[in-house]
């Protein structure tokens, strides 16, 4: 998430409530981790030997697991390696996916990444501190306690936790004459020192699983880059080249685990038509290019982040709500009609430091997100998630960035997420009971995905 530069709900009381939670209990009774008690869930904790803990997959425009759907519903938390380095702020760690699993929620993004910086992971090209490893490490093993499945970005685009920037400074460290953090993206040197972080993390044997990363289920997906841009060459050539390169080189490495690239979504030369739905020309000149970027070879689903706030105007407006809307559906339809693919919404939220936000405004962006999700799923479409920017245990509000959810503070947005995810649940047991559905069933479900009134 980044800024340009230049510029009361819960699972009762909808119409046909006693056949809706019914058919709710009957979901229920058929997923061994999921029990609902006021729209909130209890998860219990996954045994290394269970079965259901097997690798998502991208199958045409779905995901799928065990050979069911897995439309996601998560969030993101950047900061988690770091704070379990840190023995005073381990249980934070927990204490967050605790609190997301009540929420049904299923996926975190995460960094795997802290270069050159405090804590460093990568403290120079291929020298780890071990302990921060063990740190990564730890989160892992407790994402999976909690059943919930990690995207692991793997370097940033932009200055904190070290990025582009880092690369380069280590590239003239070592007699390079390089001149824009660009160069991350086409030097030869860079790009080995990129190719080495990728190795040493999906080689990496958990300490604490002892299972290695790349045949580790926990992991999600592979996240190249958060949101990479090229703003030297807004052709979009640079960065498809280093696209293309490091997709095909993590899945030499990793041919089992998906992999997704990290972009916000914005449209470039290759699709001129499309670029009316980006939120400024400032948009089209950063290097990135949506359709064509997501067809390399290697690149298993498509990602997008949704800012209004940021892209159009800090002051909240309806407008941003009408963006959101259309700026989903043209890349729901990119998904389907260009690339074959599932589309993840990796980022959205809104700042409590905009102009004109409230909670409620806040809800109103979440349910927008999560409707349209929901218009596609019933379609069979390709919107196949959402991640929350961001979820914080509570006591760290010294790391907000002005977008953090505290779900104990925050009962009305907690109670929305709580109830998609019980919606997304639904969904992604559908096939192994539609079959005992009588239509009295099927309906009042229906009912129950679809209603409007969220």
């Amino acid at each position: 998430m980044v800024f340009f530069e230049d510029l009361g709900t819960n699972v009762h009381g909808f119409q046909g409530e006693e056949q809706i939670e019914t058919t709710v209990e009957d979901f229920l009774d058929h997923s061994p981790h999921f029990t609902i008690a006021q729209g909130m869930y209890d998860v219990e904790e996954v045994g290394d030997d269970d079965d259901d803990w097997q690798m998502v997959q991208a199958k045409g425009n779905q995901f799928v697991v065990n050979g069911q759907p897995f439309y996601v519903n998560g969030f993101n938390t950047y900061w988690l390696m770091v704070f379990a380095a840190d023995q005073s702020t381990r249980g934070k760690v927990s204490e967050l996916f605790q609190q997301a699993s009540s929420v049904g929620l299923t996926v975190c993004r995460t960094w795997a990444f802290n270069d050159g910086q405090w804590r460093a992971l990568q403290k120079s090209p291929s020298v780890y501190d071990e302990e921060v490893f063990k740190a990564l490490d730890f989160v892992v093993s407790e994402a999976k306690k909690y059943k919930i499945r990690l995207i692991l970005s793997l370097v940033n685009n932009w200055d904190a936790y070290g990025g582009k920037a880092q690369y380069v400074k280590w590239g003239n460290a070592s007699g390079l004459n390089l001149t824009s953090d660009d160069e991350f993206f086409s030097h030869p040197t860079l790009r080995s020192y990129y190719k080495s972080h990728v190795k040493a993390v999906l080689n990496r044997v958990n300490t604490f699983t002892n299972i290695t990363y790349k045949n580790d289920p926990t992991i999600f997906a592979w996240e190249l880059m958060n949101e990479p841009r090229c703003t030297s060459d807004p052709s979009g050539d640079t960065l498809q080249s280093w696209i293309a390169e490091m997709a095909a080189y993590v899945k030499s490495l990793d041919a089992k685990h998906m992999v997704e690239i990290g972009l916000e979504g914005f449209y470039g030369p290759s699709a001129p038509a499309r670029t009316q739905f980006n939120p400024n020309s400032y948009a089209t000149q950063v290097g990135t290019d949506f359709i064509r970027n997501h067809q390399a070879l290697g690149v298993d689903f498509a990602s997008v982040h949704i800012y209004a706030d940021s892209w159009i105007s800090p002051t909240i407006s309806d407008a941003h709500l009408e963006f959101t809307k259309s700026w989903m559906e043209a890349h729901i339809e990119d998904a389907e009609k260009y690339l074959g693919m599932p589309v993840i919404f990796s980022e959205f939220g809104v700042s409590r430091k905009d102009p004109g936000y409230n909670s409620s405004y806040r809800d109103t962006l979440i349910m927008t997100v999560y409707k349209t999700l929901l218009n596609s799923t019933k379609k069979g479409g390709s919107g196949a998630g959402s991640l929350l920017w961001q979820l914080f245990p509570d006591g760290t509000d010294y790391m907000d960035d002005g977008y953090a959810i505290v779900l104990a503070k925050s009962p009305s947005t907690s109670n929305l997420i709580s109830l998609h995810s019980t919606r997304v649940a639904i969904f992604n047991s559908r096939c192994s009971w539609k079959c005992r559905w009588g239509c009295r069933k099927k309906n009042s479900l229906e009912t129950f995905l679809y209603h409007d009134d969220l």
